[in-house]
């Protein structure tokens, strides 16, 4: 690769010198500089950090080789033989440097060791690793005009630190003498600096460009949402969920993880960037490959091993125009499921519901029938928190602190709707209003978290909806699920399934023993051997038995009585659209146990 041709020449020498000292061997040495060759070229480490961190080589044999080739200088350090006077100025020196800089220092393992006896003015600045670029920004922090450093093995330095003891109470111990005003000053002018040294980092960094280049990767190869999460004080992972499963995809280290996170705030309205306490929520918009793609934002703060870290968990969900024009027919669903569903939806009254967990795909399915039954001469009004897509031909009510959900919804029973999407029936006040839409003439589109579409009966029976409301409002429940497909191009034949595993999940001996059933592999084509997702549907049409058994209802709903009767009349099970998808070759077992496990 050209990048490795331009490392090798720099560090072949030194790498030569561990080979022939018997420090590496040969074979680990060109595994290093493989690593090296592959890094980015702005964030690539040090060959002595990849050998001692990836390969595990001696650390202090290591260093030692690196301070002799780069000409540092050792110091002797007996932490045990130290003077208190000694160490009482290594703890001045240290408090007096700004927060974010002592705690960089802290970080970055370096310490100021004592003035050098010939030249009062030079600090002498000890440190197990003089070739990170950091120590030298730190070390320019202290009140001396010039420093020197030297370098300590890693266990001196820990006995040394230990010996120090330096921690954030020493310098609350200290502020307690101070009064509330200059508490507050203080405190004022460490986080000036704190964000000082994040610009900072930002300018040299090139974050910006990182942050639109994984928005656009993630958009590109179909992720749904981006997770940036930080892990170290100097390391950030971005994961896509690409086919309902988080995949790694990108580490970035060497910058701070709160540059990281200030710069993707900046990409999002209504976020603030110099806000890391409080849970925040905004949107973004880029033009990415000449199309408008609109970005759901969400900011939590979270606690990371370094306690003094101001870390933050940020999701941003990818909302694409495209899925907005899918159509019923786009969405897999199989004949009877469809005809029930188009048949519920295209009545002028009534309530129709989608149910399934978090992510199934509920909002989309609900849109896809909106545009299938919207009409110009119809007044179609949306309620949902929050308006992720924009429906042409629908007027979509934004909440605010001032319009509540309720709010809304009884605001919509006096604004002459035809056909009202309701983003999820909450409680008995929202179920109570979806009913109340429906019994004076309205088509009412809602969703429900509920396992199969039996539950939801049970569900709505629970808050307090009266049974013969339930039996003769609603239309038909749809329970969704979304299941990841097999690559095309690398699925194999499993050679011996699982009998048992098959038979459990509900395929007949027959069928064990004539299907074929296919596993997953993975190519360059497809994310570990799926590649793209299909829907299956439970369509529960109330018919005249089903509402029968509702309106007998006492204490409970009875869901076994009504899958049966459903089953009766051609509904078919979650559980059986997914062993068909799998008997078809376009999903796996595993696939079929993972997204119908509520079925055993």
């Amino acid at each position: 690769m050209p990048e490795a041709k331009q490392i090798r020449p720099a560090k072949r020498e030194l790498g030569d010198i561990l080979v022939e000292k018997g420090i590496v061997s040969p074979e680990t040495l060109l595994s290093a500089l493989d690593v090296m060759s592959k890094e980015d070229r702005k964030n690539r480490r040090k060959l002595a950090q990849v050998l001692v961190n990836d390969f595990r080589a001696n650390r202090d044999r290591v260093y030692k080789e690196v301070v002799d080739y780069y000409a540092f200088k050792t110091l002797d350090v007996n932490p045990g033989q130290i003077e208190e006077t000694q160490l009482a100025f290594m703890r001045k020196e240290l408090a007096a440097l700004p927060e974010a800089i002592r705690e960089m220092a802290i970080e970055n393992q370096v310490l100021p060791y004592s003035v050098d006896p010939e030249k009062p003015n030079r600090l002498l600045v000890v440190t197990p690793d003089p070739t990170n670029p950091e120590v030298f920004y730190i070390a320019r922090g202290f009140l001396y005009p010039k420093f020197e450093l030297y370098y300590v093995p890693l266990s001196d330095w820990d006995e040394l630190w230990k010996r120090v003891n330096i921690s954030r109470s020493t310098y609350k111990s200290h502020e307690q003498h101070l009064h509330a005003e200059g508490v507050e000053e203080q405190q004022q002018q460490d986080d000036e600096l704190f964000e000082q040294a994040i610009e900072e980092e930002i300018n040299k960094s090139g974050l910006v460009e990182l942050a639109n280049n994984i928005l656009a990767d993630a958009v590109r190869i179909g992720a749904s949402d981006i997770h940036v999460i930080p892990v170290a004080e100097r390391v950030t992972q971005f994961h896509f969920r690409i086919d309902g499963k988080l995949t790694l995809w990108y580490t970035h280290s060497d910058v701070r993880a709160e540059a990281v996170a200030a710069v993707v705030k900046d990409r999002a309205l209504g976020v603030d960037r110099f806000e890391r306490t409080r849970a925040q929520d905004g949107y973004a918009q880029l033009l990415i490959d000449r199309k408008t793609v609109r970005f759901r934002v969400s900011v939590i703060p979270v606690v990371g091993k370094e306690m003094k870290s101001k870390f933050e968990s940020i999701v941003i969900r990818i909302l694409k125009e495209t899925t907005v024009g899918m159509q019923l027919s786009e969405l897999g669903f199989e004949p009877f499921a469809e005809k029930a569903f188009l048949r519920a939806i295209k009545k002028p009254y009534g309530i129709v519901i989608v149910t399934g967990p978090t992510g199934s795909g509920k909002s989309t399915t609900l849109v896809a029938a909106l545009k299938t039954i919207m009409d110009p001469a119809l007044n179609v009004l949306t309620v949902e928190d929050p308006v992720e897509y924009f429906i042409e031909g629908a007027r979509q009510v934004k909440l605010s602190p001032k319009l509540d959900f309720e709010g809304a919804l009884r605001a919509i029973l006096r604004h002459d709707p035809d056909i009202i999407m309701v983003g999820e029936i909450r409680d008995k006040i929202t179920a109570d209003i979806a009913v109340k839409l429906a019994n004076t003439g309205h088509m009412t589109l809602s969703t429900l978290h509920t396992n199969d579409a039996p539950s939801a009966v049970s569900r709505l029976f629970k808050m307090g909806v009266e049974p013969f409301l339930l039996a003769y409002t609603v239309h038909v429940v749809i329970a969704q699920r979304l299941m990841r497909k097999l690559c095309p191009r690398c699925k194999a034949p499993v050679i011996d399934p699982d009998r048992e595993a098959l038979a459990r999940l509900g395929m007949t001996p027959i069928e064990i023993e004539t299907t074929k059933i296919y596993r997953a592999v993975g190519c360059p084509n497809c994310i570990k051997g799926y590649k793209g997702r299909t829907a299956i549907h439970e369509a529960l049409s109330f018919t005249k038995d089903i509402r029968k058994i509702i309106l007998e209802s006492e204490t409970s709903i009875d869901e076994d009585a009504i899958r049966e009767a459903a089953m009766k009349h051609g509904m078919r099970t979650l559980r059986q659209t997914a062993l068909e998808l799998m008997m078809k070759g376009i999903t796996s077992l595993e696939e079929v146990a993972s997204a119908t496990v509520e079925d055993d």
